[in-house]
């Protein structure tokens, strides 16, 4: 059995993304370079762990940075009160946040559609508004991780290159449990949930167990990246890590690259970072809240013109393509002959 071009193409991308990340720290020696590098990574984790609740259960969630949120100040706060290794609180993290996504989807599946989206964004502003307020967790003024020691011990680094490991590592493993997850029966009821909730309700699936199991390991490879930001930045508040902004981010980078696909988020990372880079460096102060308008517009272009994403529309042009090479390079035949009339001489007319 042979394969199409596309296809070997398209079984070999995954491998080929890999290597292109591993050897990026190659070439790629500028920090300013690195960091952007970095940002695409870490939105792309967000979006992949994003896409299990919204994308294969179809479970459009805001307030996915209540989960970012409390992954960085659970991790920062156990540094900086109990002198918990950040390894363990990021772990520690993920585990509060998947704890903490049980109420989460207690109050917020009972509602379906736009209802569920908007019951997601006031739960997330509901702990924002706690963390703002909470002086234990530092306030609107936020909480500050020393630099007093550094290593991978303390996962404090002075350069750039050792954050973008610790962003690529997170990536590998969100992606991991999404492709296992993708290949098991859990995957297979969440897009029976998403496509035919009736019809999948009707042949025995668990449809509220299903959605809380992609909603706690959503909220914990969330929580995780907000474990890393919060180390790399060395400084979290409630409006860097519980934004209702980085909610929509999260939903984007998953929306603009093809939800429910493995690696769409990957791609929307890619685009959507670098819009945001473009904005800042364009316009810099004076285009504050420039990339929400962009965020809105590509909204709309995709829910119009690109309901599948970048992904979807790449997958239909290759189809596309497929579909129309074997009629342009099919060999030409010979017109048909038109079979003349014998001659009267020969014998009369057929």
């Amino acid at each position: 059995m042979t394969h199409s071009p596309s296809h070997s193409l398209r079984r070999l991308s995954p491998w080929l993304l890999a290597v292109a990340a591993l050897v990026v720290p190659l070439f790629v020696s500028n920090p300013a370079h690195l960091n952007f590098a970095i940002l695409v990574l870490m939105a792309a984790q967000l979006g992949v762990a994003w896409n299990l609740l919204g994308g294969y259960a179809g479970q459009v969630s805001l307030g996915h940075a209540a989960f970012y949120g409390l992954g960085a100040y659970t991790s920062t706060m156990l540094l900086l009160k109990f002198g918990v290794n950040p390894w363990f609180g990021m772990l520690a993290g993920g585990l509060v946040s998947a704890a903490a996504s049980f109420a989460f989807g207690w109050s917020c599946f009972r509602l379906k559609g736009h209802y569920f989206a908007m019951a997601t964004i006031a739960v997330a502003e509901l702990v924002q508004i706690v963390f703002t307020n909470w002086e234990y967790a530092g306030t609107a003024v936020g909480l500050y991780i020393p630099m007093a020691e550094q290593g991978w011990a303390t996962m404090v680094f002075p350069d750039k290159l050792p954050y973008y490991w610790l962003a690529l590592g997170l990536l590998a493993a969100t992606l991991g449990a999404t492709w296992w997850i993708e290949r098991s029966h859990v995957g297979y009821y969440l897009r029976a949930i998403k496509d035919e909730p009736d019809a999948a309700r009707s042949i025995g699936i668990d449809i509220s167990r299903y959605k809380q199991i992609a909603l706690s390991i959503s909220a914990f490879f969330t929580a995780m990246g907000g474990s890393l930001y919060a180390q790399k930045e060395l400084y979290i508040d409630p409006g860097s890590v519980l934004s209702t902004a980085l909610s929509i981010k999260m939903a984007l980078v998953s929306i603009l690259g093809g939800v429910g696909t493995l690696f769409g988020p990957v791609v929307g990372s890619v685009v959507l970072t670098l819009i945001e880079e473009f904005t800042r460096v364009a316009f810099g102060g004076t285009g504050r809240g420039t990339d929400t308008i962009i965020y809105a517009a590509l909204i709309i272009a995709i829910a119009v013109f690109y309901p599948t994403g970048l992904v979807g529309w790449w997958r239909e042009r290759v189809r596309r393509r497929g579909l129309a090479r074997p009629a342009a390079t099919a060999p030409a035949t010979d017109p048909v002959k038109p079979v003349l009339p014998r001659s009267t001489s020969q014998g009369g007319v057929l």
